[in-house]
């Protein structure tokens, strides 16, 4: 079952973190709503209130509060991991390491997590700083997965491991769902697109710029690109299966250049 969402956009930007300063009768109203969103109820209010500090907001505002939600977010990520290893490979003994490890990879990678952040509408509780607002922050890939992952780190700290499990599966079961019924297939174009949008938030373009042969017997050669930058090329005898290349034409490449 799908967690509920409430879509109101709350107005956070000046009003006080609870447990962090005196009064907050309107974060109060806030937390309460977030936490109607998640059905779970909590019994340290300031865990799940710093799971929606970003940094920016600490940055513009350093005497407001000790730490943002980063290190939640790295909590949340190993938690969400092991439960979700531990679903594949109970539920699903047919599948060799490989297999799991591709799965896995696609129900925690940040594409879907920010995915799954925007049902439930995570992105109107986050605290940002002016800059970071400005930019589209409550939208951004990168700021909702972090979110979604700082949310499980403090339902953990909160509630411990047993309810944590059950928030993870509840909230990615349509998720797995899908990516279990797809198979194991490598999606190239989407690792793409989220490795670009974590780093630069833009996305990638892919252009025809050949298109040679008969009809019976066409070849296609696609780019793909931010901007004027050209990430990668491919050919095929599809435009689809050429952009496919394209992106793992760029990914290859992207990972060599991000190491080095």
């Amino acid at each position: 079952m799908m967690l509920p969402a409430i879509t109101t956009q709350f107005d956070i930007t000046d009003s006080t973190v609870y447990g962090y300063s005196k009064g907050g009768a309107l974060v109060l109203v806030i937390l309460s709503a977030l936490q109607q969103v998640l059905d779970i109820s909590f019994n340290d209010l300031s865990l799940l209130e710093q799971a929606m500090v970003h940094s920016s907001y600490i940055n513009e505002n350093p005497d407001f509060a000790p730490v943002s939600n980063e290190r939640l977010e790295f909590l949340g990520d190993a938690i969400l991991g092991l439960v979700i290893t531990e679903k594949l490979y109970l539920d699903y003994p047919q599948f060799s390491e490989g297999e799991m490890t591709k799965l896995r990879s696609a129900l925690v990678s940040r594409a879907t997590l920010a995915r799954i952040a925007r049902t439930i509408s995570l992105g109107n509780y986050l605290y940002l700083g002016k800059g970071e607002e400005a930019s589209g922050g409550r939208n951004k890939l990168t700021n909702l997965a972090g979110a979604l992952e700082a949310v499980i780190a403090a339902i953990f700290l909160d509630q411990g491991l047993a309810i944590t499990r059950g928030f993870i599966l509840r909230l990615l079961n349509k998720e797995l769902q899908k990516v279990v019924s797809q198979g194991v297939k490598t999606d190239y174009k989407s690792q793409l697109q989220e490795f670009i949008q974590s780093r630069q938030q833009q996305t990638p373009t892919y252009y025809l710029v050949e298109a040679v042969g008969p009809d019976h017997d066409r070849r296609f050669t696609v780019e793909v690109r931010i901007g004027n930058t050209v990430l990668g090329r491919g050919s095929s005898k599809s435009k689809k299966a050429a952009e496919t290349e394209a992106a793992r034409s760029a990914l290859e490449q992207l990972s060599i250049n991000f190491t080095e």
